[in-house]
Parts: C-alpha cells; structure tokens; sequence
C-alpha cells in the first residue's frame, strides 16, 4: 500500500516493535502499512463513528490481518486500556480537538512510551499543553502536500521550557534544523499576511473593527521575522 507523504511521514514516527493505537483511523491506511511492513506487531484502529470504522475493517480484511490490527469505537482514546498500547498516533484533527483528547485520555497516555500527533490548526496550543502537563516534544518533521503544510510531532514523558513564543509556534526543533519546508512555510505565510495587511489597510479607513485584525496580521509578521531570523537567514528579504 502506498501512503501518501504526509501519512508516511506520520508512520515514520512510530517506533519499531511498538503496539499502536491509531486514533482517527479513517481508512486504517497507517496500521495496515506498518503491520505489512513488519514495522509493528499489532494495531488498535480507532475512530468516533462507525463510517471511517467499518471502511478501516474493509481494508484490514481484504490484506488479511484481522489478527494483527482490531478495529475499535472510541471517542478519542476513551476506550483504550492500560498497556495495550506502546505508541498513540492522534493525526488530523485540529489542535483544539487534539488537546481536548489529551487531557480527557491523560490518565491512559501516562501509559503508553510515545504520543504522535499530526494538528492540523493551532498547533502552539498543542505544544503549550504538552509543556504545561509534563512532555518533552523529542522529534518533528515537516512536509508540503496538495498546497498544505503538515508538521508531526513526537512527544514523551520529560521536561519542556521553551522561552520563545516563537517556538510553539513553529517546532523549536523544526528552527533549529532550518528545516527547509518550514522555511517555505514561513515565507507563504509573510506573503499572505502582507496581502490581507495591504487589503485590511485600505478597508480600515472606513472601519474601525479593522484595526484590531490589522494588529494580528502584524503580530504574526513579527513572529514570522524572528524565527525567520533564528534559523539564520538575516539576509533573506523575502520577509
């Protein structure tokens, strides 16, 4: 089975031998690739509704491995148990949501080795939760698929003090590396926000409202500057 990038890159960050819960299974793409591939050994496919759960089950059958990965209903990991899982990969979802499983599944993810999660919106909120609650974010990766950019992350059991707003929201280790597709992230975004600033500017002088989302946008901009600036591209005037 092939996956697509950004689901590859969501199985790279399974470690191998581990027992996966896959929260939102959807298709059940993930679990069946890594059992295939002999990455893992089992499987918990898990989803909220029956729809993307019986489709998993489909495929789970047509590759015959219905020993190796069970399909399970569950509202985010409520219906996991201790010590069935090593890795929990919450992928998908936006970063409300995501943290919103965390902390009512907290008790059982003290459980497991690791967290993997993929949010797909307000990811700092996300790495502020981890911080806040006792997770060390010890891996990330990032790519650009279909026009949209997806980071991952991998979180463990440790300590975390970031000191830069910047570093929620962009991944202090996605900075660090000046990984290249958060570099082209970063200048979309700058590119963005100057034209819905150049569009705001003119709408603001005949609406007062405007002026609060102008202060956003140029927030944002300034947080684009810094971390564009941390990863050492001083002489880039892109942004």
């Amino acid at each position: 089975m092939k996956l697509s990038r950004r689901l590859r890159m969501n199985a790279s960050f399974v470690t191998p031998g581990n027992r996966l819960a896959d929260v939102g299974t959807d298709h059940g793409y993930i679990p069946i690739t890594l059992v295939q591939e002999k990455t893992i050994p089992f499987a918990l496919a898990m989803d909220v509704n029956d729809g993307p759960l019986m489709r998993a089950k489909e495929h789970i059958g047509e590759f015959q491995l219905e020993s190796c990965i069970h399909t399970r209903l569950s509202d985010g990991v409520q219906s996991l148990q201790p010590g069935e899982a090593d890795s929990v990969l919450i992928a998908g979802m936006g970063g409300a949501l995501t943290v919103k499983i965390l902390s009512e599944g907290e008790d059982v993810l003290r459980t497991v080795k690791e967290i993997i999660l993929q949010p797909q919106s307000e990811i700092e909120k996300v790495r502020h939760y981890l911080e806040q609650t006792g997770y060390d974010i010890t891996k990330e990766d990032m790519v650009f698929e279909d026009g949209k950019y997806y980071p991952v992350m991998k979180a463990e059991s440790g300590e975390m003090h970031y000191d830069r707003e910047i570093f929620y929201m962009y991944g202090k280790l996605l900075l660090d590396e000046k990984h290249p597709v958060l570099k082209q992230y970063l200048e979309d975004r700058m590119n963005i926000c100057r034209k819905i600033l150049e569009k705001l500017d003119c709408e603001a002088q005949q609406e007062e409202r405007m002026k609060n989302r102008i202060r956003e946008i140029k927030a944002e901009m300034e947080y684009i500057r810094e971390a564009y600036l941390y990863m050492g591209y001083e002489t880039n005037t892109s942004v």
